[in-house]
């Protein structure tokens, strides 16, 4: 079995709900089309399922290595690369203005979790470029543009982002990596870990975003910088030269992403300074990271969409031709007839639609922001925590029931279920764990407002159940996601009278049961949108609708548990006292 890019139900959830032609041919998308985005799929799903698929599992026979104080990658990336530049994929959302193709975020992100799926590893190389862009064409001074980005959006140059250290992990404000000024450029000194693609042969040169504090600057979070540290340093040419003082020095031996290049880097170890250009002003980098990180969260969220994707279909192609045991009110066939085996299918199809939904909506807002419609910014700004956490948590459960339905062939090599387990469990760790993100979510998106834009949210999903109660088919699950909307209000609005403690021990749990409730809305409106679209392919419409109402039968009750224990969270002392966690 190889990956299969679902390409229907990526336009179909690109139209229906990120609304992808509503923004087509709008400043600042005036190049793309409608038209064009069946075609882009199309290209992108061969280059997915050609190139990078049968790439998956190479980097765990053949994982990174360093060679004389450059990491060597696995046999074909390098290759394969060269196609994914060449065929302009890293410019996919970039600005025309630096050779990008101006579509849509949506877009892009439908691109990205097919990259996601067919090859993770590799997937995660492009994405940190594409962030790179983002932060410099948003913060970055003309000079530092018009030097890098065309480079970065090109695929030519590839770009990193280094903000963890030894000592401080997810603690930003505890970096102490130093910056000391030298004319137009400063000096650069320390150590940085977990890297992605910190360093490799790929591409000409790498383009490192690096926090650091300039000597002097406040401590915290308010005295971080963002520095842009190349491997080689450009000539006046363009053309990469020198090598700076920055280098790979150890490879992190990994549970999973065997093939992507984690590493540890030193900056300045040769005891010169590896030379680096302040991006924007001092002591304001980490907002400016935060542009970089905002993309790298929806994406990561997008890896879990990939993940759960792949996963579910290994696991029906798996059970479709495994003969084993008898099949109730059957005299014999494959395990795909075995009623659990369909609940767990059910399960991984329904949580991995209503993911992409989250995930797809999320880029649907931010494409609107940029066109202007108001309040869009804020949307994208409250799903993003969401899209990120829920995805890659539904991403384990997925990859997890894939090896369950594959019984002890799972839990061997060959069948690759193993490696998607791996695989997908760094996701709800990188660039935020899931309570990074929950406490994102419920103190800065819904605290932020008083829980405005939340309130909003769940006032027009009671619009769509409002219009789906009309339906004899999805009337019993506008039911259902109303009775939950109702105490998801209630939730919000008790949540916002609690002290910081409580939201903080009950912050899991609202993004979970938040972003269940979510899922099944979003599935609702796409259900709504088939059941209209009935007359054209109906046994893919119908397919839609049957999702719907196995997550809002199924899946939806979740939340009920979820926002059930999130009111324990109003004892923080006796849940989480020092006896009980046998602290002395």
């Amino acid at each position: 079995m190889t990956y299969r890019a679902p390409l229907k139900e990526m336009r179909f959830f690109l139209r229906e709900l990120a609304g992808v032609d509503e923004v087509c041919g709008q400043a600042p998308f005036e190049e793309a089309s409608p038209d064009l985005v069946p075609a882009i799929l199309k290209e992108a799903a061969k280059l997915a399922e050609h190139v990078l698929a049968p790439l998956n599992g190479a980097g765990e026979s053949d994982p990174p290595e360093i060679v004389e104080g450059q990491v060597r990658e696995t046999a074909g990336f390098a290759e394969a690369y060269r196609q994914f530049a060449e065929g302009g994929w890293s410019a996919c959302s970039a600005s025309p203005e630096f050779g990008g193709m101006g579509l849509p975020q949506a877009i892009n992100c439908a691109v990205s979790e097919m990259w996601a799926a067919a090859n993770l590893s590799f997937s995660i190389c492009p994405i940190l470029s594409m962030g790179a862009a983002e932060a410099l064409e948003s913060h970055g001074d003309e000079a530092l543009r018009t030097r890098y980005l065309e480079k970065l959006v090109s695929g030519q140059w590839t770009g990193t982002m280094n903000l963890t250290e030894p000592q401080a992990g997810s603690d930003l404000g505890a970096i102490r990596s130093r910056a000391v000024p030298e004319g137009d450029h400063y000096r650069i000194f320390g150590q940085k870990i977990f890297i992605s693609w910190g360093d490799h042969g790929m591409a000409e040169n790498i383009v490192h975003l690096v926090l650091a504090r300039v000597d002097g600057a406040p401590g915290g979070v308010h005295g971080i910088s963002l520095f842009l540290v190349p491997k080689f340093l450009p000539g006046a040419d363009g053309i990469p030269g020198e090598r700076n003082d920055v280098r790979p020095i150890a490879l992190e031996h990994k549970m999973g992403i065997q093939g992507s290049a984690t590493c540890a880097m030193a900056y300045g170890e040769a005891g010169q300074g590896a030379v680096g250009w302040l991006i924007g002003e001092e002591n304001k980098g980490l907002s400016y990271m935060f542009t970089m990180m905002n993309s790298a969260r929806l994406h990561v969220g997008l890896e879990g969409v990939g993940i759960a994707e792949l996963a579910c279909q290994k696991a029906v192609a798996f059970a479709a031709e495994r003969v084993q045991g008898r099949p109730l009110g059957r005299s014999d066939g494959t395990i795909i007839h075995h009623p659990d085996v369909r609940r767990m299918i059910m399960l991984m199809k329904s949580m991995t639609e209503a993911a992409r939904a989250i995930c797809y909506a999320a880029a649907g807002a931010m494409d609107r922001a940029r066109t202007g419609v108001a309040g869009a910014e804020s949307r994208a700004a409250l799903l993003i925590p969401v899209a990120k956490a829920w995805s890659t948590e539904i991403a384990q459960e997925t990859a997890s029931l894939c090896l369950q339905i594959h019984g002890g062939m799972g839990y061997v090599e060959e069948t690759g279920a193993a490696q998607i387990v791996r695989d997908a469990r760094i996701t709800t760790i990188y660039e935020g764990t899931t309570a990074i993100q929950a406490n994102d979510f419920i103190g800065r998106k819904v605290q932020r407002d008083g829980g405005a834009e939340l309130a909003r949210l769940w006032r027009e999903s009671g619009e769509i159940c409002s219009r789906a109660e009309q339906s004899n088919r999805l009337a019993a699950a506008a039911d259902s996601i109303r009775e939950v909307l109702g105490e998801a209000e209630e939730l919000r609005q008790w949540l916002l009278r609690q002290n910081d403690t409580t939201r903080a021990a009950a912050a899991v749990n609202f993004l979970m049961g938040c972003g269940t409730l979510m899922g099944a809305c979003l599935l609702l409106k796409s259900a709504l949108a088939a059941e209209a679209a009935m007359a054209r392919e109906p046994d893919f419409h119908e397919s839609r609708i049957r999702l719907c109402q196995f997550f809002a039968a199924q899946v939806l009750p979740r939340a009920e548990a979820y926002f059930s224990a999130l009111r324990g969270a109003s004892l923080p002392d006796q849940l989480l006292s020092d006896q009980a966690l046998e602290i002395a």
